[in-house]
């Protein structure tokens, strides 16, 4: 029996007729999965030479885009752990000899692109270490300060020091670094804490990137639907992510999903991306694994990250393998081995589904979206383009079933 949920049934009629627009994104993101590589863990070398060994495995899994986490030198003063946080950067333009050099980069990046993936680094435009090379190099406003001229921490990070955009000098000097990686091939770049930048600076920015480097991707960790305009081509789906664990949880329900995905459609442009995922390495290290979080629900709540309207599936290093254990963040502590086990074939099937299957395409090209069925736990749903249609249900609860239909 189809039931719509009451109050929510007019956005998402709307949402499914949005009509079709020309590509506002570059055409090869839109079927796009992304792998987040951390390098140090990947392997037990945790170097780019090691990674780029691996790459036939990635090529196999078929996943697109290859997200480096910051592969720039680490900050000594105050540094956390042994090795540190990736993302107290001290120098911008550089890399992290714990991976190697930059020839090695150079090369690693060279190998992805021979293989069809493309590539985008970890950028951290909010903060430095605080020893970074611009704190000795540049005037003392570039960084924020306290009372008696100390640069300021944020949070519980004690190892950062913040910049200060109200100098346009910063961003200018954010600009020609972002470009120094561009030049070398990169084909975009993940921006961490983007919610933490004033928007102007990434508005200003990024449109100056895209004249210069037509075609890159740009990624926000943030959701704040303003990163969308004449900025980013995707950002982080945070609150759907909370979502999907309380679902697992037994907290919440497909009553809740329903008013998500309508919220969602409704306060973000249509053709924004949101990067959809069950796992990151934020989530893995201190919140727990998948498996922590999600328990046996684990795989139904990735069926929803790959099919749900607007979404971009994110896949995080050691996924794809089952691993289910958190990663130390400050210390090297790798996975031991690939194997190909069962978690393996799914985010493969996956994958497949998603390239075979332009209604689940993300943004504005993506399929109209219509919930069929929000009863007995069950979760239904389907994503229509003429040509192709996807029928999506997943049991919401215990035994946490799903099963695809695709015409």
């Amino acid at each position: 029996m189809k039931r719509i949920i009451s109050g929510i049934a007019a956005v998402i009629a709307a949402f499914s007729c949005t009509p079709k627009q020309e590509s506002v994104h570059p055409e090869w993101t839109y079927d796009a999965v992304v792998y987040e590589m951390n390098i140090r863990q990947y392997t037990p070398e945790g170097t780019f030479a090691a990674a780029q060994a691996e790459l036939p495995r990635l090529k196999e899994l078929g996943v697109d885009i290859i997200w480096l986490m910051p592969v720039y030198p680490i900050g000594v003063k105050e540094r956390k752990g042994t090795l540190g946080s990736y993302y107290a950067i001290s120098d911008y333009c550089a890399v992290n000899p714990e991976f190697g050099n930059m020839t090695d980069f150079e090369n690693f990046l060279k190998a992805a692109h021979k293989d069809g993936f493309k590539v985008i680094l970890d950028w951290v435009a909010n903060h430095t270490s605080p020893d970074a090379k611009w704190i000795y190099e540049c005037p003392a406003d570039w960084y924020e300060r306290d009372s008696l001229g100390n640069t300021v921490v944020e949070y519980d990070w004690t190892d950062i020091a913040a910049l200060n955009y109200d100098n346009k000098d910063v961003w200018k000097a954010q600009d020609k670094a972002m470009r120094f990686w561009l030049d070398k091939g990169v084909d975009g770049f993940r921006c961490d804490m983007a919610c933490e930048v004033p928007v102007e600076f990434w508005r200003e920015t990024i449109s100056g990137l895209r004249a210069d480097y037509p075609g890159i991707y740009m990624l926000a960790e943030g959701e704040d639907p303003g990163l969308h305009k004449d900025a980013f081509d995707a950002s982080y789906a945070w609150v759907l992510h909370h979502l999907l664990n309380d679902i697992a949880q037994g907290k919440k329900g497909a009553k809740e999903l329903a008013e998500y995905v309508a919220a969602d459609a409704e306060k973000n442009p249509a053709e924004a991306f949101r990067l959809m995922f069950t796992s990151n390495h934020d989530e893995n290290s201190w919140a727990g694994t998948e498996f922590e979080r999600m328990g046996d629900a684990a795989k139904a709540m990735a069926v929803l990250t790959f099919t749900l309207p607007n979404g971009q599936p994110l896949i995080y290093t050691g996924q794809e393998m089952g691993w289910n254990r958190r990663f130390e963040f400050f210390e090297k502590d790798p996975v031991p081995a690939w194997e190909n086990n069962g978690y393996t074939d799914f985010y493969k099937w996956l994958v497949k589904l998603r390239h075979d299957n332009p209604a689940l395409a993300a943004g504005e090209k993506g399929g109209a979206f219509e919930i069929i069925s929000t009863e007995n736990d069950m979760f239904v749903f389907s994503r229509t383009l003429p040509g192709n249609k996807v029928t999506v249900s997943v049991h919401l609860a215990a035994p946490w079933d799903y099963n695809i239909d695709v015409e």
